[in-house]
C-alpha cells in the first residue's frame, strides 16, 4: 500500500482486527482503533509487519473520533482509506426478534452501527487525501427482511444509507461491502474467515473501481470476479 495511512475502526477483534493486519503487511500505516485501550495489542496487529498506531477512541464519541483523525493525520499525514467497520450487535444473531427488541438494544445500535458510520466519516473529511476510499462493511440483513436480527438489520441498512450520502457529497469514493457470513463473535460460528474477508476490504481500498464503489454495495461475486 506504499505507506498509505488507514484508518480502521473496531481493530481490536473480528474483521476490523485483520483488516488492521492486512494494511501493515501490505505496506500501508494502519491506524486502528477500539472502545477497549487494553484489546489493541499492537504486537498481534503487526504479526506480519508493518506499521499500526494503535489509538483508544468510541465511535459513539464525535470527540474521541475527531482525535482519532487527528492522531493519524499527524503520525501518517493525509488519510488514504477509513474502514468504518466498528459495530455491536446485543443477543444471539438471529434469535433477535424486532418485537421483543428492548430500547436499550435498539438505541445502541442505531448509535454505534450507523451513528458510528457517519461520525467516522464525517471526522475523517477534513483528513482525506485526493483519492481517498471510504470502505464500510456491511450484510444482507440490511437489504432483506430476514428473521430474528431485530435492530440490528435496521442500523446496518441505516449505515448503507449513511453510505450512499456521502458518496453523493463528498469527491471521496465511499462504499459499502458485503462479505456475506462472516466467522467473528458478532455475527456467531462458521462464514468466511475474517482474513479472508480483510483481503475482500483491502481490495476495495485499492483495486475495485472507483465508479463501482462509490455509493454502492460491492459483493463476494464482485470481488472473486475481479480477481479471477
Amino acid at each position: 500500500m506504499d505507506d498509505a495511512t488507514v484508518v480502521v475502526t473496531g481493530a481490536s477483534r473480528g474483521i476490523g482486527k485483520q483488516v488492521t493486519r492486512a494494511v501493515a503487511a501490505a505496506g500501508g500505516h494502519a491506524v486502528g482503533c477500539a472502545r477497549d485501550a487494553d484489546a489493541l495489542d499492537v504486537g498481534e496487529l503487526t504479526g506480519d509487519g508493518g506499521t499500526v498506531t494503535a489509538v483508544r477512541a468510541d465511535v459513539r464519541d464525535e470527540l474521541d473520533v475527531e482525535h482519532l483523525m487527528e492522531r493519524a493525520t499527524k503520525v501518517g499525514g493525509a488519510i488514504d482509506g477509513v474502514v468504518a467497520n466498528a459495530g455491536v450487535y446485543h443477543g444471539t444473531p438471529g434469535e433477535t426478534p424486532l418485537p421483543e427488541e428492548s430500547y436499550a438494544a435498539f438505541d445502541d445500535h442505531m448509535r454505534t452501527n450507523a451513528r458510528g458510520v457517519f461520525v467516522t466519516i464525517r471526522e475523517a473529511v477534513p483528513h482525506l487525501a485526493g483519492d481517498a476510499r471510504v470502505v464500510v462493511p456491511t450484510g444482507a440483513v440490511a437489504r432483506n427482511g430476514m428473521p430474528g436480527y431485530g435492530s440490528y438489520a435496521i442500523s446496518k441498512a441505516a449505515a448503507e444509507a449513511v453510505v450512499r450520502g456521502f458518496a453523493a457529497d463528498i469527491d471521496a469514493a465511499v462504499g459499502a461491502v458485503d462479505p456475506g457470513n462472516v466467522g467473528t463473535d458478532l455475527s456467531g460460528e462458521g462464514g468466511r474467515d475474517p482474513a479472508d474477508v480483510a483481503e475482500m476490504v483491502l481490495w476495495a481500498l485499492t483495486e475495485a473501481p472507483p465508479n463501482e464503489l462509490d455509493g454502492a454495495v460491492l459483493d463476494w461475486g464482485d470481488y472473486r470476479r475481479s480477481n479471477r
